[in-house]
């Protein structure tokens, strides 16, 4: 265990660690804001651009029929006294009315072409206007957590007197963590989620719309976009697991640690074997959030790290305390020359500690690694 001193540094340690997270994800949702704004004024100016040329063809058409209406009536002249023109006169007439006629039935269609597209973009801009607002209140909340760490926790430390404050204090950290994560899940959610399944349905009619490279071509590029929007999708889904896995809060540890280690079996093609031991118990929500945050850590840095093709889990409570077996059969490290990019690893020891438990890690260079956490289960 850490000494009083050691735990300040690790605790200052954190804290720094949280306020770093937390100003890159207010910088990340304001660049979201900011493009978002930029998109509208975008579609802003085109919607100006469109009603102007609605006008003017408006105008346009209005002189045309006025045309094709005389046009007619000379048609009509010509009819009834054929033989008073010549061959010549008559087709001109014929063609000069045709053509008017032509001429009025494309505009008329650009025209409603022109309408739709606007429809369309107002929409947009009103969609674009609720997700707006919504990133104005995260932003505003991530402000309050702002102040919040860098004010009221600056001088906590001497307020904790101690190891059970200091280990509440910890949990209480978690807690902050976890419910901005789920904040933030929602927020995503709502937003860009929404967005990118709007952009699917706005890309069907795209098609409909193309027509400078023939229909096969349209096709073909559509096809293509259809496949990076559900890419993007995906990826927006599983971020926003990874901030808050709404599962943990309904079914518990296990079941949540099963889907997500399924899903990432699946997603990185790497086989990862779960094995909890004993009767499924439900532990206090802080508790469960520090384990599975702990775990996803452990799995994500054997994923990104070790080059594995095979991650063993294992899950087993003995004398009311929780054992977690994270084993991988890649590449290893020298844990003792590990210094640089190793902050995973220490944050994940410092979580362990503030829950008063262990974690041993043994590695060595191609035999794999094996991270091992003893903690008293909270119930």
């Amino acid at each position: 265990m850490l000494d009083a001193k050691e735990q300040d540094k690790a605790l200052n340690k954190i804290i720094e660690e949280m306020v770093e997270v937390v100003s890159n994800s207010k910088q990340e949702i304001f660049e979201l804001g900011e493009d978002a704004r930029q998109q509208q004024q975008a579609l802003a100016d085109e919607v100006k651009d469109i009603k102007k040329e609605v006008a003017r063809m408006i105008k346009d058409n209005d002189q045309l029929e006025r045309k094709l209406k005389i046009s007619r009536q000379r048609l009509t002249e010509v009819s009834k006294n054929f033989h008073q023109f010549s061959e010549e006169q008559v087709r001109k007439v014929y063609n000069d009315t045709h053509e008017l006629q032509t001429q009025l039935v494309v505009q008329r269609q650009r025209e409603v072409v022109l309408i739709k597209r606007r429809d369309e973009i107002e929409n947009r801009i009103r969609s674009l206007d609720s997700s707006i607002e919504r990133t104005e209140n995260v932003m505003s909340k991530i402000n309050v957590i702002l102040n919040y760490l860098t004010q009221d926790f600056q001088d906590v430390n001497k307020a904790l007197t101690s190891a059970k404050e200091k280990y509440d204090f910890g949990l209480q950290i978690i807690d902050a963590q976890e419910e901005e994560r789920r904040k933030l899940s929602r927020e995503i959610h709502d937003g860009p989620a929404q967005m990118l399944a709007n952009v699917m349905i706005r890309s069907d009619i795209v098609n409909k719309t193309i027509r400078e490279r023939g229909v096969d071509e349209a096709m073909k590029e559509m096809k293509d976009v259809k496949e990076m929007v559900r890419g993007a999708l995906y990826e927006v889904r599983r971020i926003i697991y990874d901030l808050r896995p709404m599962a943990l809060d309904d079914l518990g540890l296990v079941p949540t640690l099963r889907k997500y280690l399924s899903t990432m079996e699946e997603y990185h093609q790497v086989k990862i074997e779960f094995t909890p031991k004993g009767k499924e118990k439900r532990y206090a929500q802080k508790f469960e959030a520090a384990i599975f945050r702990l775990i996803q850590e452990a799995v994500h840095n054997a994923l990104k790290h070790a080059k594995a093709s095979l991650i063993q889990v294992r899950l087993e409570e003995t004398y009311n305390r929780l054992n977690v077996h994270i084993i991988d059969n890649g590449q290893g490290f020298d844990y003792n020359e590990k210094k640089e990019g190793s902050f995973g690893l220490i944050g994940m020891r410092e979580r362990v500690e503030m829950l008063e438990g262990e974690m041993k890690i043994d590695s060595s260079i191609g035999k794999g690694t094996k991270v091992i956490m003893n903690l008293p289960a909270l119930y």
